[in-house]
């Protein structure tokens, strides 16, 4: 099995999740969180004050396959969240070793 956890900008969320569950993905955890790459950050205008926002606000999947699905879900989260610009995002790939689910106790691809 693998985790997938993907870090994408927050106006495409809706697109992906759509888009992973018409290819059988079931479920996954998302979290707003901030940071930067090399997008930086910007300068925003406040007040009439000029100030620098060093985080930009992204959203992180977090998606658990079975080794047969990790290409078909890759494919599919680059395919929607690709804008072309910078700050699109990124993708990483872990290996999980034991999944439970803790109601039924069931293990591995079943409690997935």
């Amino acid at each position: 099995m693998k985790k997938i956890e993907a870090i994408i900008k927050p106006f495409k969320l809706d697109d992906v999740r759509e888009a992973l569950s018409e290819i059988g993905i079931a479920g996954m955890t998302v979290a707003e969180v901030k940071g930067f790459g090399r997008q930086k950050g910007h300068t925003e205008l406040y007040r009439g004050a000029e100030y620098m926002v060093d985080f930009l606000p992204k959203v992180k999947l977090e998606i658990v396959v079975a080794d047969d699905q990790v290409e078909r879900c890759i494919d599919t989260i680059l395919e929607t969240a690709q804008t072309g610009k910078i700050g699109d995002g990124k993708i990483f790939v872990t290996n999980v070793e034991r999944v439970i689910r803790i109601r039924t106790g069931e293990e591995n691809e079943d409690a997935v």
